[in-house]
């Protein structure tokens, strides 16, 4: 069976395409899904059974490889012993925090808006803020 990785699935219309490790994407809907399976994560790795359609290869039947994360797992992880410090004072993370809300209504909101992401590299220097602010609340 070949092996792939979930290029993006929209639970709500039940459809969405795997990437092959060497070939085209794979379309699959939902009734290829393993039992007790509503939906797949982008990323996530996949073995299928495949078959050629008259649009392309479809997906006939899917085994996780890599399963989602699960929030239980994570949150049944022990906590630190010994708190880390902190980098910023309140007041930094308070100005952190509001530059943070002015920066998502000035480039991410006005995207999302017109339907559509931002573009990977505004996502990505998004996320690295945000990932930032988070991990100075956390220690």
């Amino acid at each position: 069976m070949p092996t792939g990785k979930v290029k993006w699935y929209d639970s709500e219309k039940g459809f969405g395409f795997l990437s092959q490790e060497d070939g085209e994407d794979v379309y699959v809907r939902s009734s290829a899904l393993p039992a007790g399976v509503e939906g797949l994560k982008a990323g996530q790795k996949v073995e299928f059974g495949i078959a050629s359609g008259r649009r392309g290869p479809q997906a006939l039947s899917l085994k996780l490889i890599d399963p989602p994360p699960s929030l239980a797992r994570s949150a049944a992880r022990p906590r630190r012993e010994a708190p880390a410090e902190h980098k910023h004072s309140p007041d930094e993370l308070h100005g952190m925090v509001e530059d943070m809300i002015t920066l998502l209504e000035s480039t991410v909101q006005p995207e999302l808006r017109k339907g559509r992401y931002p573009d990977r590299k505004t996502a990505r220097q998004i996320s690295e803020v945000v990932k930032a602010v988070a991990r100075e609340f956390e220690a």
